[in-house]
């Protein structure tokens, strides 16, 4: 795990290694000055050598002051190296999200991938500055002061060595206890940025429907959930501070009380006990230091973790050893094509598919909620891998090609339509970065787009807010199809993708496609007949198999499903608009 979140550091290794050096610089000057002010005491002060206070007082000054510049220097150097480490580490993950085949991002939620993409690199960043200046300050600054004390008495310095372990049992036992809070509190916030952001996403579903009251319920109960499980974690961490705050009495008390004998006995200088005591207080706030690291540490191990699951997830599609960089053709097949996603051959969602389309050909798929259409044409530009059979693109199996370059060839207009911020052009341009003016008003045009783009008073330069929240379902679908016509596909596949139009545009746009992209194949889902009853062939799916494969003639002669679906369309009166 270390190693695979210390891959991103390699850029600032450098000062991630100075860091440490400086800090060692700081605590080497940090120990000198209560031995210096031991001798200022014994050798100036209590004799009365006013040439040998001056000397042993400028030594403290320069000690002092190259404190403060090497603390200061490292720490701007560890600050480089943890916000360097931190950018590189949310690089590594959005890389490698990037990688990730649909499969993969079904496994993690999106709040969960974003959560560890702030709240996780945060707590690791913090930690990881910790670790290379106070991790490394606090047992260094133990030792030396141990050392020094050593010299100075043997016999008071054995205090140190037998309150230094119950310390560190006591913070141990801390540490056990609060890290699997911390890694189940980590989870709830997952839950919590879920509801967050599905709140906003559908806000106006939920005033529409006039839940805030039960949206708030819900938020409580899981902002309390975080509250009870933090608590329970910050109560086992707080024992840090009247531990350490114990020991540190304990230790003063016992060090007054014997240095106070031996001075009686001449056996210890009152510079020598002033020392002691600063060098008790130093190796005390060493262990304090440290007791700081290890609930950082407590709190960035759950976060490690779960976001070395997300940089050791690999995507279950890659591209073999030697693929094909060329699209022939837009034809189509599948042969004895199943489908799960689980992988379960007794979970199958598409089931001994066979189907042959050539290209240029126009396809339209009808099938009820369920019937796995999605699903169907997800397995075209190779979105998730078969479970049994081939699908082939060009006569090639789809997993023989690289997977840019196949999906470069199949344009596809999800059933849920996403646009970005930014204007209507950059958004376009998202299907073709070099396309020309003249190209994004054309597709446009096939679309049906440019005439509300028109109406608007920056027209193609209109700003588009987070998620198209500022244009209707029915213009969103259309920009989007514009976007996919950008690509110059081989293949083209709407999914559902005008549901939210009228029927005259919807005619419109099949009219253009038909007419403008004659070697194109095209698939088309909808839901009503209307949409695919001009197609050349028709699927009907039913449960996962092929029920009818036809022309709309043919199926309403052929087959039930359809034709009962054309007639309670056409009888009922079926209406669309936006």
């Amino acid at each position: 795990m270390i190693k695979k979140l210390l891959k991103p550091l390699n850029e600032y290794k450098k000062d991630a290694i100075l860091a440490p050096i400086f800090v060692a610089l700081e605590t080497i000057m940090e120990v000198l000055i209560p031995f210096l002010m031991a001798y200022l005491i014994d050798n100036g002060i209590d004799k009365g050598d006013i040439g040998e206070i001056y000397k042993i007082g400028a030594f403290l000054a320069i000690a002092s002051i190259a404190s403060l510049v090497f603390g200061i220097v490292s720490g701007r150097i560890a600050s480089k190296a943890s916000a360097g480490f931190g950018k590189n580490l949310r690089k590594s993950i959005y890389y490698n999200v990037q990688n990730f085949s649909f499969s993969n991002i079904d496994k993690f939620s999106t709040a969960s991938i974003v959560t560890r993409h702030t709240t996780d690199v945060m707590n690791v960043q913090m930690a990881f500055q910790m670790i290379i200046r106070t991790a490394i300050k606090s047992p260094l600054l133990l030792v030396f002061s141990l050392i020094m004390a050593f010299t100075v008495s043997a016999k008071i310095s054995l205090i140190f060595l037998l309150m230094t372990p119950f310390l560190a049992v006591g913070l141990y036992i801390i540490a056990t206890k609060a890290h699997p809070l911390f890694e189940k509190t980590f989870k709830i916030y997952d839950d919590l940025n879920e509801r967050v952001e599905e709140n906003v996403r559908g806000i106006r579903v939920v005033k529409s429907y006039v839940t805030e009251d039960k949206e708030i319920k819900k938020f409580n109960e899981t902002s309390n959930r975080i509250f009870i499980n933090f608590s329970k974690a910050e109560k086992l961490v707080a024992l840090n501070s009247p531990l350490m705050q114990f020991t540190v009495d304990v230790v003063i008390v016992l060090i007054s009380l014997i240095g106070g004998q031996l001075i009686i006995n001449t056996s210890l200088t009152t510079g020598e006990l002033t020392s002691m005591i600063s060098y008790a207080m130093q190796m005390l706030m060493s262990l304090m230091m440290l007791s700081m690291v290890l609930v950082m540490i407590m709190i960035s191990r759950a976060s490690a973790e779960r976001i070395v699951e997300i940089l050791d997830e690999e995507s279950d599609l890659k591209d073999n050893d030697n693929p094909i960089y060329e699209v022939k053709n837009g034809d189509i097949a599948f042969e004895n094509v199943s489908f799960s996603y689980v992988k379960d051959k007794n979970k199958l969602c598409l089931k001994n598919v066979n189907l042959s389309i050539k290209t240029g050909e126009t396809i339209g798929i009808i099938g009820g909620t369920g019937s796995a259409k999605t699903t169907l044409v997800q397995l075209i530009p190779r979105l998730y891998d078969v479970t049994e059979g081939q699908v082939k693109v060009g006569g090639i199996d789809v997993r023989d090609y690289d997977i840019k370059a196949l999906r470069n060839q199949v344009a596809m207009v999800l059933q849920k339509n996403v646009l970005f911020s930014g204007t209507i052009k950059e958004n376009l341009r998202w299907g073709n970065e070099n396309a020309t003016d003249e190209e994004l008003v054309e597709a446009c045009k096939r679309a049906q787009a440019d005439e509300f783009i028109m109406q608007f008073p920056d027209q193609y330069d209109t700003y588009i807010e987070q998620g198209g929240t500022n244009v209707s379902g029915g213009q969103k679908q259309r920009l989007c199809i514009a976007r996919a016509l950008l690509k110059k596909p081989k293949i083209l596949i709407l999914d559902d993708s005008t549901s939210a139009v009228d029927t005259k545009t919807d005619s419109l746009i099949r009219k253009a496609f038909k007419e403008e992209l004659p070697n194109t194949t095209k698939i088309i889902i909808a839901q009503r007949v209307s949409s695919v009853e001009d197609a050349d062939k028709i699927i009907v799916l039913d449960n996962g198999e092929i029920n009818g494969f036809g022309t709309h003639k043919e199926l309403l002669e052929s087959n039930e499903i359809y034709k009962d679906v054309y007639e309670s369309q056409t009888k009922g009166g079926n209406t669309d608009g936006e």
